[in-house]
């Protein structure tokens, strides 16, 4: 596990993090919620069970994901790095698409955007 990043949404806090080798096909997000408390203490997370980013047919082993806002602060994007193809090993792209979140206020991910798929862009702020 590597890379960690905070998280926030109001007053829900993850960690989000790497998980398996960065130079695999299997590379992938996984996370943390904190639960209150002292945050230096482990028992005050709770780790999820399965990958909350994985690969698909079309994109491999994204991870080593960071968080941002559209311009006009409306839209969260995750700025991430895949795999160009299965088996690339250290050939890696740098991909960002849209997230939302949850109704229990937790990020949701969805599943990663196939190369050449045409998405909006991030919202900027009117001149």
């Amino acid at each position: 596990n590597e890379g960690p990043q905070i998280l926030k949404n109001g007053e829900k806090v993850f960690i989000i993090y790497s998980a398996s080798g960065s130079w695999t096909d299997h590379y992938c997000l996984g996370q943390l919620t904190w639960t209150g408390g002292d945050v230096l203490d482990p028992g005050s997370w709770v780790k999820k069970p399965e990958p909350v980013f994985r690969g698909t047919d079309a994109v491999f082993g994204p991870g080593h994901a960071s968080f941002v806002p559209s311009a006009d602060g409306k839209e969260q994007w995750i700025v991430y790095h895949s795999a160009r193809y299965s088996g690339a090993g250290w050939k890696r792209q740098v991909n960002m698409q849209p997230f939302a979140w949850n109704e229990d206020g937790s990020p949701c991910f969805g599943t990663p955007i196939a190369p050449g798929t045409a998405i909006p862009a991030p919202e900027r702020i009117a001149e």
